[in-house]
């Protein structure tokens, strides 16, 4: 049992399938924990995505992919079906996902099934001995849990945690038959979003606007600046529950948990709340009217002005620089 099983989301773009954006992150840690272990890399394609040029290059060296119109619509019942069979036929002493919002539930669902454990919304993954160990934030970044499975393990790793590397592999790729009959739920209608945007979870920079932009019809001046630097935009919970933007884009404890290169926090105090959602972003810059918010304690750069000034001149200043 030195095999390491990876289990890789999927999204329907206008071309098909496609794999998500945390596949190579994902791929790339199940390389090094194989290598540690002295095991394969297996990789789990559901749905009607072929065997994408990604998996080999980031150090794969078998893909099992598993189709069926259940599979494409991330339902948790197939996708754990689907899961358990690549258990039973590769026995891997690790399966690793992606700390999203599918891969949290179903990461949990099978090491309930299989009677695993389960380490959710990691930043590192190592070896050490017989134990495969997990680093996870805790309280708003401010601990590092450090846990350890001496036995067999579900981990997520949380999107942007680890930077893709290149260990090129020719894998083979092998159909599975999976038994899915057992599904309660059924899809009958899937409803695009009108307009396509960066996943937060998976945005290497993200804008993010709280209760200080003042209103909501104020908003834009987010969104401009999102647009000018190829980000994502966020919201706070003040925000969100004040109904100016939707639940999707709330980042925080009870919102989304983000780590990604850049976080700009606009006008957002700094609650406890919002900080266990981002404080693991690699670098901060905070912008505020008051010096004294605690938003700039975790802050990298800070800014204090008003950030219906000072977001402008930022958004031209992008445009200007990148083009």
């Amino acid at each position: 049992m030195a095999d390491v099983l990876i289990y890789l989301e999927t999204a329907h773009g206008a071309d098909g399938a496609v794999l998500k954006k945390p596949a190579a992150e994902v791929a790339t840690a199940g390389r090094a924990l194989a290598d540690a272990l002295g095991g394969r890399l297996v990789a789990l394609l559901t749905g009607d995505v072929p065997p994408s040029g990604v998996l080999g290059r980031h150090g794969v060296d078998h893909v099992l992919t598993v189709s069926g119109d259940d599979y494409g619509r991330h339902l948790l019942a197939p996708q754990a079906a689907a899961v358990q069979a690549a258990v039973a036929q590769v026995e891997p002493r690790v399966v690793l996902m992606a700390a999203s919002v599918l891969g949290k539930e179903l990461g949990a669902f099978v090491a309930g099934r299989l009677g695993w454990a389960l380490m959710s919304d990691v930043t590192a993954i190592a070896v050490d001995g017989e134990r495969v160990t997990t680093v996870k934030p805790r309280y708003a970044g401010k601990a590092l849990a450090h846990l350890a499975a001496t036995g067999s393990a579900v981990i997520s790793l949380r999107p942007n945690a680890i930077p893709p590397a290149e260990n090129p592999r020719e894998p083979a790729a092998e159909s599975l038959s999976v038994d899915s009959s057992d599904s309660r739920v059924r899809v009958r209608e899937v409803v695009a979003a009108a307009e396509k945007k960066l996943e937060l979870t998976e945005a290497e920079t993200i804008v993010s606007g709280g209760r200080g932009i003042g209103s909501p019809e104020n908003w834009n001046i987010v969104l401009d600046l999102a647009t000018a630097m190829g980000a994502a935009n966020g919201a706070s919970r003040a925000v969100v529950d004040s109904g100016w933007r939707p639940h999707a884009e709330q980042v925080g404890q009870t919102g989304k948990t983000v780590s990604p290169k850049l976080y700009i926090a606009c006008g957002i105090s700094g609650a406890i709340q919002h900080l266990a959602g981002m404080s693991s972003s690699k670098v901060i810059v905070a912008i505020n009217k008051d010096a004294e918010a605690p938003i700039f304690k975790v802050a990298d750069y800070g800014i204090v002005g008003d950030v219906n000034e000072v977001l402008p001149m930022l958004t031209a200043a992008a445009k200007e620089f990148l083009g």
